[in-house]
């Protein structure tokens, strides 16, 4: 479903400030794959998304979705079948628009077709039932503009915009750092819910170990631009906080440091 061959971004190339932020990455995920990706500060997580998404282009090397050539497709034609979820609740929506109208909007786009065609009886019903699955009252409150909700309100409210039409790839960038503890573990349930339900190829950033670990069907640590470890089935339905880290220590020769991480 998703290949990432050979891929290398370098950033202020030629000049006393050039980062290599991705050193020749390569990944692959099957269709249905559940991934979390950790990694200290810097290690890449967030430039692998931005080049998944085409915030930029790679200085080499190749990304596809569903065999398709994405590596130099333009950022707007990308996400109609890439769903991404900020770790800010106050990316990916429209704070001045009602949930109904940031809802038309994404399905609209989705559907490729006109804003208004979306705002109708039927699509309304349809957004009423998705959002009432959740148990958040947001079925309640089409007419309210996003930006008067909570985080994790809005945050669900991304979700579905993300997979009202069902993407090819859903990124899930740290979207649960800013909610409180018991808004995070709501959001991540509905998370898990969505991405089972549709059987949705995810990959699915995180400061949290023990959430990685516990969470989808395969584990990947990045480290300077690059994935250093990689686990799965057994060997990761196994494995405890510390051997994680024991393993990491193991590759890079050097303890982990990440405090965040540590702490999550």
């Amino acid at each position: 479903m998703l290949t990432i061959n050979n891929a290398v971004k370098i950033f202020s190339q030629g000049t006393p400030n050039e980062h290599k932020a991705l050193s020749g990455l390569n990944l692959h995920l099957e269709r249905g794959e559940f991934v979390t990706v950790v990694g200290s500060n810097g290690a890449g997580k967030s430039t692998m998304f931005n080049a998944i998404c085409g915030n930029f282009l790679l200085n080499s090397g190749s990304i596809f979705v569903d065999g398709q050539n994405i590596t130099y497709m333009k950022e707007h034609k990308r996400a109609g079948f890439i769903g991404r979820v900020f770790q800010d609740p106050m990316k990916g929506t429209a704070p001045n628009l009602t949930i109904e109208e940031n809802l038309a909007l994404a399905y609209s786009r989705q559907k490729t077709g006109p804003f208004g065609a979306a705002v109708n009886k039927k699509n309304r019903d349809m957004f009423k039932e998705a959002l009432s699955e959740f148990n958040m009252g947001l079925e309640d409150r089409m007419q309210t503009k996003v930006g008067l909700l909570s985080g994790g309100q809005r945050q669900v409210v991304t979700l579905l915009m993300c997979t009202l039409v069902t993407p090819k790839l859903l990124l899930l960038d740290e979207h649960t750092a800013a909610l409180d503890p018991a808004t995070a573990e709501k959001v991540m349930e509905i998370t898990e819910r969505i991405v089972d339900r549709n059987n949705l190829t995810t990959l699915m950033i995180t400061h949290n170990l023990n959430s990685a670990l516990r969470t989808g069907t395969r584990t990947i640590m990045m480290d300077s631009g690059n994935i250093i470890l990689d686990v799965s089935g057994e060997e990761r339905a196994k494995m405890t906080l510390d051997d994680l880290l024991n393993m990491y220590s193991l590759k890079k020769k050097e303890a982990f440091d990440n405090d965040r991480m540590l702490l999550s």
